[in-house]
Parts: structure tokens; C-alpha cells; sequence
């Protein structure tokens, strides 16, 4: 039986598609009341395949303040069937050919940026619309340069095309629920007056923030960002009546100590990491983990075979992760076997070896990761300084929270377990 199949067999709840219909806007709803805090914050960019849930949950665990999910093209969602594993919780968004397209969990909701491909205003809303129950944002993917992002213009062809990308995002801040966030995610023009130009006619639809990808349309991840360029634009922003929007840097951050030198170097109010994270999703951490073969792959596998996480999904991530920067304990003759293991597997059972045998622990793994989620909410601190509570961590300690030391270490990013005396320490200092 495939993953659908058992999925369609626990479920509490399919919704079936709407019925097509006219889109009305709601102008009413242009005035955004979302409590997401876009200021002071460290996020997971949005990663085609990379941005699974399993690797959202362990970097919100590892304190990233907000994460996108990855992009999702409008009709690729338009017409799914919404799931709910009551066994887990997990909630996907199942095509006609039993696949899902799309999967979340209620503990990530209220950090949860959804990103949608679209080139067509009313298609952008539909599809908005039939995920607006399970996120808390909806991000505009205006930078993607990928041909599959590309195609039928959008991605980084929006950039080309400025009144289709404004139209697009009035509609879903028009049209979407007042709660409902609406930001975008752009890429730097040929020039600074454009690049300008373009992020003040953005933040005049309404949206709640802009991410500038601190890179040209040509250019691909293997050259060098230019943050440089990013101080020019934040500076325009803050000029503006009421001071703009947030400004959310991305491109080339490394970790906590790499975002704090972004943010001093281009004045932007966040940092978003892409690739770090991808290798290591623990880089929201001071402390992030190293040695990731066996402090944290083993971890997450249990965790993604407890979501039943489709296999395919987690092969990809898993062969991602390495320890970038650090000394390793483990042999180059381990580190070769455990790669040729998961290079070999075609399913969780090939992955025994790597666990131990013991898949049990997956239940135990995703109440930690979740004690954690749930822990900043009492009050944690980010690299920056205070986050709106309803958005994220608060830069204060959290004297009496209940944790397991597990959850802690995770909380901390260190291997020792913390003196159960003692109250949860702050994820993140500035």
C-alpha cells in the first residue's frame, strides 16, 4: 500500500475542491491585522524539495523564527484533496494521482510562510485560498531563476513583468483573510534606481515585508551574493512614510554570527538562510550540531518515518546534510559507509543500519522536536532581539517552561544535557 493509500485509510478529514466560482475581493481585508513579526528574525528560505517538513520542524526547534515552505505552483494546488493523518497529525494536499503536493502539521502554523509560483492574479488567489487554513502567510515567489520557476513567467520572470507582479499581489492582500500575511520574495534588478523603484511599488499593495535575494537574475548560488547593494534599498525603505516594511536579507548566510554581520553591514530588519541550512537545518542555532552522520541524521529519519514522510523526500534531504566548517570525530572510512548506505537505500528499511534498528523512538523524536516548538512561546531569545510573541521567540528567558532535557539539547544545540535545575537557557542571545 503507497503512502497515499495509508493516508486515505487513517484520515479524520478529506476536503474535497471547491466548486469553480468568480473570485470576489474583499477590500475590507487589505487592511493586514497579521501578528507575524517580519523584524528580528532568522528564517528558512524556501527550498524546492530541500524545505520538507520534518527539516521545518527541526529549524524552528533550532530557533528559526519564521519558515517558508517550498514553492508550490498555483494549479499544482488548485483541485487537491486536504488529508489529515489522525495518527499524526500531519495535514497534506493529495493531486489526482494520490501524491501529495504539499505538507504541514499544525505546530508549525503560526510560523509557516507558504510560497506560491503564479502568473495569474485569480489563480494565485484560488490557490492561496485553498491552503489559507493551514499557514499564517502567503510569500509571492518573484526570484526564483529556474526554468521550472520561470516558466508561463513566473519566478524571476515577474521581475520583468513589475504591473502583472503588483496586480498579483493586490489581489491576495485584497482577497485573503486580514490575519493572513502577504509578502514577496524578489531578486536585486540591473540596477540599484530599479531595484528601488520596483521594492517601493511592491510595499505600496499592501504586503508585510520583502525578502531581496542579495542576487542578480543570472546569477546562481556558486557566485558570490552582494549584500553591499541591499544598504542602498533598506535605506530607501526606511525613508518612506511610517518607515516601509521590513527588509529580509537572503544570500550567503552561514548561521547565527553570519546574520548578525549581514544585518550590521545592510541595515535590513532579518536574515533568511538558504544552502546553510539545507546542509545543517541546526544553523539557527549558536551551537548548531556537527557531525551530522550521527548526532543528527539517525534523528531525523526516525522522525520522518513517524510522519511518514514520503521516502523519496527524505533520501534527497538526508544526502544534503554534511557539517560544513567544523572538526569531525568520525572517520572519512564511517563517514564513506554511512553515505553508501544511503546512497544504496530504496526504502526506510534500507536505513536500518543507520538507526540502529530502532524506529520506535519517532514518536518519542517528534515530541521533543514539538516541546521545543512549544517552548518559544514562553519566551526564548533570537539573534536580533524582541519578536512579537504571536510571531516567534521573545527576547526574554523563560523561568518555569517544561521541557524534557532532550528538548533542551535540542533548544541549545549542544550534546550535554542541561542540569534539570536550572530553567530553560535562551536559544539565542544577541
Amino acid at each position: 500500500m503507497n503512502r497515499a493509500a495509508r493516508l486515505m485509510t487513517r484520515t479524520i478529514s478529506l476536503t474535497p475542491p471547491p466548486p469553480a466560482k468568480r473570485i470576489k475581493l474583499d477590500t475590507d481585508a487589505a487592511r493586514c491585522t497579521s501578528t507575524l513579526n517580519y523584524r528580528d528574525g532568522l528564517f528558512l528560505a524556501p527550498m524546492v524539495r530541500s524545505g520538507a517538513l520534518p527539516t521545518r520542524l527541526y529549524a524552528l526547534a533550532h530557533g528559526a523564527s519564521l519558515v517558508w515552505a517550498p514553492e508550490v505552483v498555483d494549479r499544482a494546488i488548485i483541485g487537491t484533496t486536504r488529508a489529515v493523518d489522525e495518527r499524526t497529525g500531519v495535514v497534506s494536499y493529495i493531486n489526482k494521482d494520490n501524491k501529495p503536493v504539499f505538507t504541514t502539521h499544525p505546530i508549525e502554523k503560526k510560523y509557516l510562510v507558504y510560497q506560491i509560483g503564479t502568473a495569474t492574479p485569480t489563480l494565485a488567489l484560488e490557490a492561496a485560498k485553498h491552503v489559507v487554513q493551514d499557514v499564517s502567510a502567503v510569500d509571492l515567489n518573484c526570484g526564483c531563476p529556474k526554468p521550472f520557476s520561470t516558466h508561463g513567467g513566473m519566478g524571476a520572470a515577474l521581475l520583468d513583468t513589475p504591473d502583472l507582479l503588483c496586480d498579483i499581489l493586490r489581489t491576495l492582500r485584497q482577497g485573503l483573510p486580514s490575519n493572513i500575511a502577504v509578502t514577496a520574495k524578489i531578486r536585486l534588478l540591473h540596477t540599484q534606481e530599479e531595484t528601488i523603484d520596483l521594492v517601493k511599488r511592491i510595499i505600496d499593495t499592501g504586503v508585510s515585508a520583502v525578502t531581496v535575494h542579495c542576487r542578480t537574475r543570472p546569477m546562481r548560488k556558486t557566485e558570490r551574493a552582494i549584500p553591499a547593494r541591499l544598504k542602498g534599498i533598506v535605506d530607501a525603505v526606511k525613508a518612506l512614510p511610517g518607515g516601509g516594511v521590513p527588509i529580509v536579507a537572503n544570500g550567503d548566510c552561514k548561521g547565527v554570527e553570519d546574520a548578525l554581520r549581514l544585518r550590521e553591514m545592510t541595515g535590513a530588519d532579518s536574515v533568511m538562510i538558504a544552502t546553510a541550512a539545507e546542509t545543517n537545518p541546526t544553523v539557527f542555532s549558536r551551537e548548531p550540531l556537527t557531525d551530522l552522520e550521527s548526532t543528527f541524521i539517525p534523528r531525523y529519519l526516525r522522525l520522518c518515518r513517524h510522519l511518514d514522510n514520503v521516502f523519496g523526500s527524505t533520501k534527497h534531504c538526508i544526502t544534503q546534510f554534511k557539517t560544513v566548517g567544523h572538526g569531525s570525530s568520525i572517520s572519512k572510512a564511517e563517514r564513506k559507509r554511512i553515505r553508501e548506505i544511503i546512497a544504496q537505500a530504496k526504502n526506510y528499511d534500507g536505513m536500518d543500519e543507520l538507526v540502529e534498528g530502532n524506529w520506535a523512538d519517532g514518536e518519542t523524536e517528534f515530541q521533543e522536536v514539538r516541546s521545543a516548538i512549544l517552548a518559544r512561546d514562553s519566551g526564548l531569545k533570537t539573534p536580533f532581539g524582541n519578536v512579537n510573541p504571536e510571531g516567534g521567540p521573545r527576547l526574554v528567558d523563560a523561568p518555569g517552561a517544561t521541557l524534557t532535557p532532550k528538548a533542551l539539547q535540542l533548544l541549545a544545540g549542544r550534546p550535554e544535557t542541561p542540569s534539570p535545575q536550572r530553567p530553560p537557557q535562551p536559544l539565542l542571545t544577541a
